[in-house]
């Protein structure tokens, strides 16, 4: 998956495109946006980027969480930020497997999306 990075947090990439959208309405565009190292993250989104950003220790969401374009809904009614597709370093496989034993339905994702990674 395709994500952006702003304000130290990772986005779809659909989120991440309104996140643009709303700095060109607002006026917040760098001169070059196609230059990233003429800017921070701070000032306006960075990437899109593959493979959900790259591994990390936990599983990771859409950081725009409950507003994310693409939420996933839970039994309960409430939203989360869609899960980006990230691959998980050793930590973050115990993290999951930790995760798990304490239960929820979060957990319980995450078991699916990581079924190949925890056998």
């Amino acid at each position: 998956m395709l994500v952006y990075l702003f304000y130290a947090d990772v986005y779809c990439e659909d989120c991440g495109e309104a996140i643009k959208v709303w700095c060109k309405r607002n006026d917040c565009v760098p001169d070059d946006p196609n230059d990233e190292h003429s800017y921070d993250s701070d000032e306006y989104p960075k990437g899109p980027y593959p493979d959900g950003g790259g591994e990390a220790d936990c599983p990771q969401h859409c950081g725009s969480g409950p507003d994310c374009v693409n939420a996933i809904e839970l039994s309960d009614g409430r939203n989360i930020g869609v899960w980006l597709e990230n691959d998980l370093t050793a930590q973050g496989i115990e993290y999951v497997r930790e995760a798990i034993q304490q239960g929820g339905e979060v957990s319980e994702l995450w078991a699916e999306y990581y079924a190949d990674a925890l056998n």
